[in-house]
């Protein structure tokens, strides 16, 4: 197959991909559809986000060993004669017909997004005479953004997994994440008018932005750990392999250019580095837990009824926290079960989205809310 004729097959996948949600959207009454859509665009975001460590955990990342087809078709359909040569050569690696679909999926709901974020820069567009530039510049930043992400998809691909590329890739995949729920939940007013929606800001900037780098670390050392494959390098809890401080090597660990399952010297990693890896993320668990705890708790004690939602998203921080425990230690106690797997990424997606929605409410000055008299 050509490229042209495969780039034009994958485009129009996408099409009928992204169409699905927009005919959801024309049925549905309520808010306009600029912002519908961009509501919308966080939910697939997040779900792509999940589909993708059912990707990685499955071992289907290179199920189509090649990009953006697979063996050079826009699905594994018409690849099957090469699929199942590689199947039959080596029936226990990383090319089957189910891993090869799952691959494939996961890249049409990543087209999908980008298909869905081209119409936002549409929209955004017809709105500059009454909105301004804002809405246009922030979905062209998007684009930007999740092109990137799509640079890092291939790279994943024909770099065969190497981990800190795929790390990339899912990083990249929750900051577009953040940036889509950031845009979504902006009330983008007319520059024009005289009139403007004021917000309360109780929340302190430098509380919230401790609170963002701390869990932005942690999901970095558990893509790490992901990525490495070590989550069962440390099989017991709450020691590591009998020990409360096991043996470590973190320069081997941490080496972060290296193909997947090697040092940087090219040979085999150690499993101690392994267990290095899976310890740090077990222990900067316990900064996690305090750190957002507290911030959760803060955004409690502000008394308000006008900020019902505002607290309601601090609760659900909470919850989301103890989920990421339970499902932490289920990795290790249950031997990494997929279900588990799924939700300690889904909870990570989950957390970054309940911090951004609290942003809203953040300020380097925080304003402090009058409690209402009562009657």
């Amino acid at each position: 197959m050509s490229s042209l004729l495969l780039f034009g097959e994958l485009a129009a996948i996408a099409l009928i991909f992204a169409g699905l949600p927009l005919l959801y959207l024309w049925t549905r009454p309520g808010y306009n559809f600029f912002q519908k859509l961009n509501w919308v665009l966080v939910f697939i975001t997040f779900d792509l986000i999940v589909f993708g460590a059912f990707t990685r955990l499955t071992d289907s990342g290179l199920g189509c060993p090649d990009w953006p087809g697979c063996y050079g078709t826009s699905n594994p359909w018409h690849a099957l004669g090469e699929i199942n040569l590689a199947e039959a050569a080596m029936p226990t690696g990383p090319v089957t017909v189910i891993k090869a679909w799952i691959e494939m999926i996961h890249r049409y709901l990543a087209m999908t997004v980008g298909a869905l974020i081209l119409i936002q820069v549409g929209f955004a567009w017809t709105k500059v005479s009454r909105l301004g530039k804002a809405p246009l510049m922030g979905s062209l930043g998007l684009l930007i953004l999740v092109c990137a992400q799509g640079a890092f998809g291939a790279w994943t691909v024909t770099l065969k997994l190497q981990p800190i590329i795929v790390t990339i890739h899912l990083m990249l995949a929750l900051v577009l994440l953040a940036c889509l729920t950031a845009y979504a939940q902006h009330t983008w007013q007319d520059p024009s008018s005289s009139v403007r929606q004021l917000q309360l800001q109780p929340l302190s900037a430098k509380f919230f932005l401790l609170a963002s780098v701390v869990l932005a670390t942690q999901i970095f050392l558990g893509a790490w750990v992901s990525t490495n494959y070590a989550v069962l390098a440390c099989p017991d809890f709450p020691t590591c392999m009998g020990s409360l401080w096991p043996e470590t090597a973190w320069q081997e660990g941490f080496s972060l250019w290296r193909a997947l399952g090697m040092n940087a010297q090219g040979e085999f990693i150690s499993p101690v580095a392994l267990q290095t890896i899976h310890w740090a993320h077990r222990v900067f668990a316990i900064l996690v837990l305090i750190v957002l705890g507290s911030f959760a708790i803060s955004v409690l004690k502000v008394s308000n009824p006008a900020l019902s939602q505002m607290s309601r998203f601090a609760k659900l921080l909470l919850a989301l926290l103890v989920l990421q425990l339970l499902t932490g230690i289920s990795n290790v106690v249950f031997q990494w079960p997929l279900a588990a797997a799924l939700m300690h990424t889904g909870g990570s997606a989950a957390l970054v989205f309940c911090l951004v929605r609290l942003s809203q409410w953040a300020s380097w000055s925080p304003s402090i809310p009058m409690k209402m008299a009562k009657s």
